[in-house]
């Protein structure tokens, strides 16, 4: 009888110039069933290399003859497929960036926990164990925390033959292979959460759990009860244990969208996270060890964000490795016959329709001719409406129901026909009863803002939480404004503040 294959054990490379460390790390790595292989120096690392094929480098950033980067580029150069993780010293984040940039897969920080190692180790080698079920009450949390992987493969979903978007699907798989984390950078309705899934789906995570989260949507006392879990008795009305977001996608994707919109008291929280790969639920003496994947997800500026003091400047460096731009539908209006093509198709499989709608030329040209403010959803739901509305298989222009006539869509006016108005600085003519337009948009609609919140003050008695509500803002964002615009509730420090707060602060 023949005997049966016996796997081979994962070779891995162990480069480090100190003996106690570089034993202490080939201990651990024994225990785990690794076939080890030690180099205190690059040069001596890379004749090991010339000489066999590992399934994963780990190396020390500083060297006697160089840095652990040296021996990444010469692993690009030559196009080898080892996976490389890179150690680096404690609270070197600018070292741990240029490691994975540098095409590192993960990156540890000194003093080196074991569990961690181990840990990161086995998902750099796709061992890493099934996490932990989540429990009903995570997966229902305000519809916040989608676990389920959607029918169609998000790398297809993210269609257009434009080069714009031939640019992302390259660049989500390349960034698949690692653990960096990824900022996802674009306007509402341009598919965000659809790359960050791409993201999953293309990496050695995809079985595993892709978790999103709303970050704006969770108010901001919960936020760290749902962000980490709690345990029993942590607080009044905590009967049991409970995960939370980062436990729930252990061992695969923890996708955080709107990160901007988080206060920064739990910036701090979050970095602390991220950094040590481990978190500690409400209630919890002890921390957990996680492998987590962090991609994250906003339409702001963070940049500026940084600059004016609402978002921690090391957390943007941590989360902002690779940045993956998604393009406004209106730079890439060459995709939209495709875009409306795949979207009314996937409408008519969802509506059990027969045939599928089709659009006219005509229609497809005044589509082509609209700005899109709300991009590829506003897309979406207008054709959501028309297929809903059309009694047949073909859409004309007055089936789309867009508002008014595109610029484009006028008759063009002759200039001696033009009424006799107001010259504009374009030289056009313009009605005499439209106000001129703002030399400072930005200064003007922080006036306009400004109006608004002192309207709804005043109406509300300098209630901040019945204001708020009446303009479809959360307390938090209307704190937010007030403090940006500085402006004061009537109440303020008087007996005229919010319900349930002292001073109305």
């Amino acid at each position: 009888m023949t005997p049966p294959l016996v796997a081979a054990a994962p070779r891995l490379l162990v480069v480090d110039d100190e003996p106690d460390l570089r034993t202490l790390y080939e201990l651990a790595l024994l225990r785990e069933g690794y076939d080890i292989e030690t180099a205190d120096c690059v040069e001596e690392a890379w004749a090991l290399l010339q000489a066999a094929r590992f399934d994963a480098v780990i190396t020390d950033m500083r060297l006697p003859d160089g840095n652990g980067l040296e021996l990444l580029r010469r692993l690009e150069q030559a196009g080898r497929p080892e996976k490389t993780l890179v150690i680096t010293a404690y609270g070197s984040a600018e070292n741990a960036v240029l490691a994975l940039k540098a095409g590192a897969f993960d990156y540890l920080t000194k003093p080196v926990d074991l569990r961690q190692f181990r840990s990161v180790v086995a998902s750099a080698l796709g061992r890493v164990p099934a996490p932990p079920r989540a429990t009903a009450a995570v997966m229902g949390i305000m519809g916040a925390a989608v676990l389920a992987a959607p029918p169609v493969a998000a790398l297809q979903r993210l269609s257009g033959g434009s080069a714009v978007m031939g640019q992302v699907r390259e660049l989500v798989t390349k960034v698949a292979r690692s653990m960096a984390p990824v900022l996802v950078h674009g306007e509402s309705g341009t598919g965000k959460e659809l790359v960050a899934r791409a993201v999953h789906q293309v990496s050695h995570r995809a079985a595993q759990p892709f978790v999103a989260v709303n970050c704006g949507a969770i108010p901001e006392p919960l936020l760290e009860a749902e962000f980490f879990g709690y345990r029993k008795g942590a607080f009044t009305g905590a009967s049991e244990d409970r995960e939370g977001f980062f436990q729930a996608a252990s061992g695969g994707t923890l996708f955080l969208d709107e990160i901007g919109e988080l206060p920064l008291a739990m910036q701090s929280k979050l970095l602390r996270a991220i950094q040590e790969r481990a978190v500690r639920p409400v209630g919890a003496t002890a921390e957990q060890v996680l492998d987590v994947r962090i991609i994250s997800a906003t339409h702001r500026d963070l940049e500026a964000e940084v600059r004016a003091g609402r978002f921690r400047q090391d957390l943007y460096y941590r989360l902002n490795v690779i940045q993956v731009r998604v393009p406004p539908l209106r730079e890439r209006l060459d995709d939209l016959p495709l875009l409306c093509e795949t979207v009314l198709a996937r409408i008519a499989a969802e509506s059990g329709l027969a045939t599928v709608p089709r659009l006219t030329p005509s229609a497809l040209a005044r589509l082509a001719r609209h700005d899109f403010p709300g991009n590829v959803r506003e897309l979406e739901n207008l054709l959501h409406r028309v297929v809903a509305l059309s009694g047949g298989g073909r859409v004309d222009v007055d089936d789309l129901g867009l508002p008014g006539a595109c610029v484009s869509d006028a008759p063009a006016v002759p200039p001696a026909a033009a009424p006799a108005g107001r010259t504009g600085p374009t030289g056009l003519v313009g009605p005499t009863d439209e106000p001129p337009l703002p030399a400072d948009l930005m200064a003007h609609l922080d006036e306009v803002e400004r109006e608004v919140l002192v309207r709804a003050l005043a109406l509300h008695r300098g209630n901040r939480t019945a204001a708020a509500a009446a303009i479809g803002l959360t307390l938090r964002q209307m704190r937010y404004r007030m403090s940006r615009l500085g402006v004061q509730a009537a109440g303020d420090g008087s007996e005229g503040g919010d319900e349930g707060e002292e001073g109305g602060a």
